[in-house]
């Protein structure tokens, strides 16, 4: 077959939500920039719905995203952590956050991934960006001074750097030859979205279950988005239940406050696992979002984890460009390899270690965490410093994460 020669700076591999925000980054720092997303098909119909970090809505801001998507986020305005047992009449709480989160700001919101989807794709066809559907990269090769990345079609793209951003299960990665570390949770995550008859007020809830951690997400109007953490060999059934019978469960779960509830959604359903790739980066070559890192999602920081990663990747290279670098080059990828590498690695370690504490039931393990959230609740600098966290605050931030465009 006829290979048919494409020229671009930049090929990004996967047109996901991390990876489409990256070519709108790009293009709307450097109208001159030649990026090409190449995209196997966009999946379509997603009713589920993201949190979005303070930081990363500063960054869709600066990049042109966040006006488009302002109408349908839902501020979190207040979050509770309680600790108890499925069938506890009683849901102590033992952790707030609220007007504590400073900045006089929401420390995250909550958005349709649809509405998402379209508001990024839109601003990255303002931008300039050409998408090539449907169509894979089934493998590429360096030679000097660019990649060549080979498409499914037969066709090849030639740019100076290739980045991958296609998913936990990067072929890409292993085609780079990069290697991982990581473990299977034996857990699935269920995903939801539930209807109430009774406000959330923005409030956002975590309930540390002996099965797993249970995430109540407020959206606009009289409904929520759940993130149901279970041991995979009870979740099976469950994921199967008859809407009332799955809206029982919940309700089981998280008590009778937001009233009669009813399931509003498609129930879906993934297995957990961690994953870190050893290096992001290779000569030419660099990882992004899922394609880097999979964590677990209690901490809702996963798309946001992808999103610093774009700040990071696209301030590394319009940096390395108006110096008139090599974009390619490794020793530029390096910088952004060490910006991400130790965030990274620190979110992993911080979701792994609550879930191993809390996914328990034993007496005394409950009684020390619980006077743990205790004392944090009490100090007010502490938990300014986990919202920080949350919020995706902090010194050495990349420009776009403070709202500040390229």
């Amino acid at each position: 077959m006829t290979v048919k020669s494409l020229d671009a700076d930049v090929v990004i591999a996967g047109g996901g939500t991390v990876g489409m925000t990256l070519a709108a980054a790009l293009g709307s720092a450097d109208p001159d920039l030649r990026i090409t997303v190449v995209d196997r098909g966009a999946v379509r119909g997603d009713e589920r719905a993201s949190a979005v970090s303070a930081s990363a809505k500063r960054m869709l801001g600066a990049i042109g995203v966040w006006p488009r998507l302002e109408s349908t986020a839902q501020p979190i305005t207040e979050m509770i952590v309680t600790d108890s047992r499925s069938e506890d009449a009683v849901r102590p709480v033992f952790l707030t956050f609220g007007d504590d989160a400073g900045d006089d700001e929401p420390f995250a919101y909550m958005v349709p991934n649809g509405a998402l989807r379209t508001a990024i794709e839109d601003a990255a066809e303002s931008a300039g960006v050409i998408t090539l559907r449907p169509d894979g990269v089934s493998g590429y090769s360096v030679a000097d001074g660019h990649v060549e990345a080979t498409l499914a079609t037969g066709d090849a793209l030639a740019s100076s750097l290739l980045v991958a951003a296609d998913g936990v299960r990067s072929k890409l990665r292993d085609l780079a030859g990069i290697r991982t570390v990581g473990w299977d949770y034996k857990q699935v995550g269920i995903v939801t979205t539930i209807a109430h008859t009774r406000q959330h007020n923005g409030r956002a809830e975590e309930h540390f279950l002996p099965p797993g951690p249970f995430a109540v997400l407020p959206l606009k109007g009289n409904r929520s988005s759940l993130v149901w953490t279970e041991r995979a060999d009870a979740a099976d059934g469950l994921r199967h239940l008859d809407p009332e019978a799955m809206a029982s469960e919940i309700t089981r779960r998280i008590g009778n406050h937001l009233g009669t509830i009813t399931v509003d959604g498609p129930v879906e359903s993934y297995p957990l696992s961690l994953k870190l790739a050893r290096d992001f980066v290779t000569p030419r070559f660099c990882l992004i979002g899922d394609a880097a890192h999979a964590i677990h999602p209690l901490a809702g920081q996963g798309l946001n984890l992808g999103f610093r990663d774009v700040a990071a990747l696209a301030e590394t290279l319009i940096d390395a460009r108006r110096l008139g670098l090599d974009i390619g080059a490794v020793d530029v990828l390096e910088r952004y390899q060490r910006w991400r590498r130790f965030d990274t690695t620190e979110m992993a370690a911080m979701t792994d270690g609550l879930n191993r504490l809390f996914s328990n039931d034993n007496a005394v393990v409950r009684l020390i965490r619980d006077v743990g959230l205790g004392l944090v609740d009490r100090v007010p600098f502490v938990k300014r410093a986990l919202i920080g966290q949350a919020a995706g605050r902090g010194r050495g931030i990349p420009r776009l994460l403070t709202g500040e465009a390229l």
